[in-house]
C-alpha cells in the first residue's frame, strides 16, 4: 500500500459525550458525564463533543447540556464544542457561550434521513444553517459543518457524491471551517471512501476552498470502520472522530450501531507512527469508568485486549 499521503499526525475529536451518551437507552446521570467528559479532557484529547442543543423532548439524554457545560472542568488546550440543529438551538447554546469554543451544525445528504431525524427536506436544513452559521462566527466560534449519510442512507441507498460535495461547499462558504463527512450507518467501504475524498480534496480545491479541515466520520457498523480511516489516511485525510468504548450510533435507523471506538483508532494509529497526542492507557481508564456507569461491556478491541505490548 502506497503510504505517501499518509499524514504525520491527526487530529481526534472524541463524540461520545453526545453521540455516545444520546444512544443510551437510559439517561445516564449528570454527575456522571461530567466525571467521564473530565477523564477524557485529561487523556491529551484537544477536541470533546460534549453535549447537544437539541430538543430535550426530542433527545432527553441529553436535556442536562447546560448542567454539563457548567459542571465540567475547562484545561487549557482542549476545545469543547456542541452539536446544533438549527438558529434556535443556536440561540440556547450562545446562553452558555463561556463554556464551549465550537459548534457543529449537521444536516444529512439524503431527504429521507434528514426528514426522519429533523423533519425537514435537506433544502430547508441547508438554507437555515446557510442563515445560523454566520451567527455563530460573528459570536467567535468555530464551526463545523457534519454532513450524514455522507457515503450512503439505508433509506435511499446511494447518495451521489457531487449532492454531498454541493452541501459541503454551500457549509463551507457560510463559514464552517471544517466539513465532517458521516459514514452514519456503516455502508461505506474502503475503496469507496478513498475515491470519496479523492474528490473531495479536488473539489475544494476547485472552489478556492482548500484550507477548509476535511474530517472523517465512520461508523464500525459491519465492522468496516479502520479500514475506512486507512482509506480516508491514504487521500491524506488527517481529521477523525471516534468514540470512547465505541459508543453511539444513530437514532434513526434500528441496528445503526457504534462509532469507531477511539481507543482502537488511536491504537492502530500509534502502531503505525501517526501521531496522536493522546495517552492511550488513559483513554481506556475512561472507557472503564464508562463501563462501570452503563453496567455492560463496551465494544472496543483495546478496551478489551489492552495495548499492544511490544516489551513482554
Amino acid at each position: 500500500m502506497d503510504t505517501s499521503a499518509f499524514p504525520e499526525s491527526v487530529r481526534i475529536r472524541e463524540v461520545g459525550p453526545r453521540d455516545g451518551f444520546q444512544n443510551e437507552p437510559e439517561v445516564i446521570a449528570t454527575a456522571d458525564k461530567i466525571r467521564l467528559i473530565n477523564l477524557l479532557a485529561a487523556t491529551g484529547l484537544k477536541r470533546i463533543e460534549v453535549t447537544s442543543f437539541v430538543r430535550p423532548d426530542v433527545i432527553p439524554q441529553l436535556a442536562d447540556g447546560d448542567e454539563v457545560l457548567d459542571g465540567i472542568d475547562r484545561p487549557e488546550g482542549v476545545s469543547y464544542s456542541v452539536l446544533i440543529p438549527n438558529r434556535r438551538g443556536l440561540d440556547r447554546a450562545l446562553e452558555r457561550r463561556d463554556r464551549f469554543d465550537e459548534t457543529n451544525f449537521f444536516l444529512s445528504a439524503s431527504d429521507t434521513h434528514n426528514r426522519k431525524n429533523v423533519n425537514r427536506p435537506v433544502e430547508e436544513s441547508l438554507t437555515g444553517l446557510e442563515e445560523t452559521v454566520p451567527v455563530a462566527v460573528e459570536a467567535g466560534l468555530r464551526s463545523e459543518g457534519v454532513i450524514s449519510t455522507s457515503f450512503g442512507c439505508p433509506y435511499e441507498g446511494e447518495v451521489p457524491v457531487d449532492r454531498v460535495l454541493d452541501i459541503a461547499v454551500r457549509l463551507a462558504r457560510a463559514g464552517c471551517v471544517e466539513v465532517g463527512f458521516g459514514d452514519t450507518t456503516g455502508m461505506a467501504n474502503p475503496i469507496q471512501v478513498r475515491q470519496f475524498f479523492a474528490a473531495a480534496r479536488e473539489r475544494f480545491a476547485a472552489e478556492g476552498l482548500g484550507e477548509v479541515e476535511l474530517t472523517a466520520h465512520f461508523h464500525d457498523t459491519r465492522g468496516q470502520g479502520l479500514a475506512n480511516v486507512l482509506s480516508a489516511l491514504a487521500e491524506g485525510i488527517d481529521s477523525f472522530e471516534s468514540s470512547f468504548g465505541e459508543l453511539g450510533g444513530c437514532p434513526v435507523p434500528a441496528g445503526a450501531t457504534g462509532n469507531i471506538a477511539s481507543e482502537d483508532l488511536i491504537s492502530m494509529l500509534g502502531e503505525m507512527g501517526i501521531a496522536t497526542g493522546i495517552d492511550l492507557p488513559k483513554l481506556i481508564e475512561a472507557s472503564a469508568e464508562a463501563q462501570k456507569v452503563l453496567g455492560r461491556l463496551l465494544g472496543a478491541h483495546v478496551l478489551k485486549a489492552g495495548p499492544v505490548n511490544w516489551n513482554p
